[in-house]
């Protein structure tokens, strides 16, 4: 009875939100009390488990979550994340574009939520795509595969980031595991997945640039946005905190040293919550002080963020107490239970529940703060890493995005795409995404240190054949100059 309490939850809240078009937010609200009611649970207990599912799953977002939101904001509004997308652009060649896009799209997305990232690459690709003459899809893969990637994998994104604090897994190591997860996934997922697609979608491919989907955007003179260097800096300083402590962290432990000062300082410093408003000063000054732009136009750009993400932070807290009344309801005991005899490890559970989720409800978010309710019973009873169960919950929810999810109306609409040709290109590269992810955590689950070597090796080899390519084009421009001269 449990699961099928769950599993009519579930359909409750796709009928909410699919059929009726209720607010999301109040949808999992109407489904907690609903799903509380039917698993048996005391009527005066019911709005306290909301409560406090609500209020744990904020406590350890909003602060990391806002100040995300703000510092992507005031990065891509002072024209920053524009310089290092045209940069990588300009220095990879026309041959090696694809590849140009996903490094910008992976650094983009890194500060960015999805749905900005998305907005804001849109006219870059599309500039590039009448300039080369090249299809928008050619180009839209590789940059879809990368801000999915992000997005599901790498905090400081509001999926990774309640998680691992659902799971209680280390932030540091969940960003260290994911990146070399992440890495895999976009290179499959993007490159050679285009390949695929083509074949399996050819009219995709044939698609001219649709600008009606765009709205207003903001234009940049690429000599009046910040310097490569210093908007890359910017834009990834949450990510370079939160890396260093980790590895000072792993440091530690190999070595077995104590505590002392300057270890408390790191380790202050690459707290999430920290980090962010860290790179949020910073970007505050590289990016407004330093450029001559006033003190007021920057809070704008804040407060613009603040206001964007009001309704996300409640869906995040809707999603947090379907959750909590899971686990009072007794649910997760029960699957706990039923999974006691079993070899089935929950990191399989995670994804296969993620990606269940994912796929009735469409929020790739909801669905992962969900799957925590559901495997935080298993967890007690196993030694499992659990950096490594975040990115299976990770993956399963990015799995098969479709109708019901707002990114992949987005992509129709960008890209000008009908129904079929959506589920071919964006559906497919989702699930993609999702099994290479997988995939990834199953082989560092294996052997940590296998797992990391082998996949630093593929890295390593993929980097010297970027550049190696990116050297030889940039001789036989070289040539080419010299003769036109």
């Amino acid at each position: 009875m449990p699961l099928l309490t769950v599993a009519l939850g579930v359909v409750l809240l796709l009928v909410l939100i699919s059929v009726l078009k209720l607010n999301t937010f109040v949808s999992l609200l109407i489904t907690a009390f609903a799903v509380s009611m039917f698993l048996g649970m005391p009527l005066g207990d019911i709005v306290t488990s909301i409560q406090n599912g609500i209020g744990a799953t904020l406590s350890s977002i909003a602060i990391i979550f806002g100040l995300g939101a703000m510092l992507g904001r005031v990065v891509a509004d002072a024209g920053g994340a524009h310089r290092i997308a045209i940069t990588l652009i300009d220095k990879f060649g026309k041959k090696q574009i694809q590849w140009a896009v996903v490094v910008a799209s992976f650094i983009i997305g890194i500060a960015l939520f999805f749905e900005v990232g998305l907005v804001l690459l849109i006219p870059i690709i599309f500039s590039i795509v009448r300039e080369l003459k090249v299809s928008p899809m050619h180009l839209g893969i590789p940059m879809l595969a990368a801000l999915l990637a992000t997005h599901g994998f790498l905090p400081p994104h509001p999926g990774p980031t309640v998680i691992a604090g659902q799971y209680g897994a280390d932030l540091g190591t969940v960003l260290l595991y994911g990146i070399m997860c992440a890495i895999p996934a976009v290179w499959i997922g993007g490159p050679l997945f285009t390949k695929l697609s083509k074949k399996i979608v050819p009219n995709a491919f044939n698609k001219t640039v649709n600008f009606t989907a765009q709205g207003d955007q903001k234009e940049f003179n690429i000599e009046d946005t910040p310097k490569f260097g210093i908007s890359l800096v910017t834009a990834t300083f949450p990510v370079i905190l939160m890396m260093f402590k980790t590895i000072v962290d792993l440091i530690i432990e190999v070595m077995g040293l104590g505590e002392n000062f300057l270890i408390t300082i790191v380790d202050f410093i690459g707290t999430p919550a920290v980090a962010m408003l860290l790179s949020l000063l910073l970007a505050f000054y590289t990016m407004g002080i330093a450029r001559k732009i006033s003190v007021k136009s920057v809070m704008n750009s804040c407060s613009a963020a603040a206001a964007g993400i009001g309704m996300m932070l409640l869906i995040i807290g809707g999603g947090g107490a379907f959750k909590q009344v899971l686990i009072d309801g007794g649910v997760g005991d029960y699957i706990a239970k039923l999974f006691t005899d079993t070899n089935i490890s929950p990191i399989i559970l995670a994804w296969v529940v993620a990606a269940i989720l994912r796929i009735a409800l469409g929020s790739a978010t909801v669905a992962a703060i969900s799957t925590a309710g559901l495997v935080i019973p298993l967890l007690a009873t196993s030694d499992v890493n659990l950096a490594l169960v975040t990115l299976a919950t990770g993956a399963g929810s990015s799995i098969a995005s479709h109708v019901n999810d707002a990114g992949f109306w987005m992509v129709k609409e960008y890209f000008g795409l009908s129904l079929k040709e959506t589920f071919g290109t964006w559906t497919l590269l989702s699930t993609v995404v999702s099994v290479v992810g997988l995939g990834m955590v199953l082989l560092l689950n294996i052997s940590i240190v296998i797992g990391v070597i082998v996949i630093a090796l593929v890295a390593v080899v993929g980097i010297f054949i970027l550049l190696k390519r990116y050297k030889n084009n940039y001789e036989k421009r070289s040539s080419i100059n010299k003769n036109v001269s």
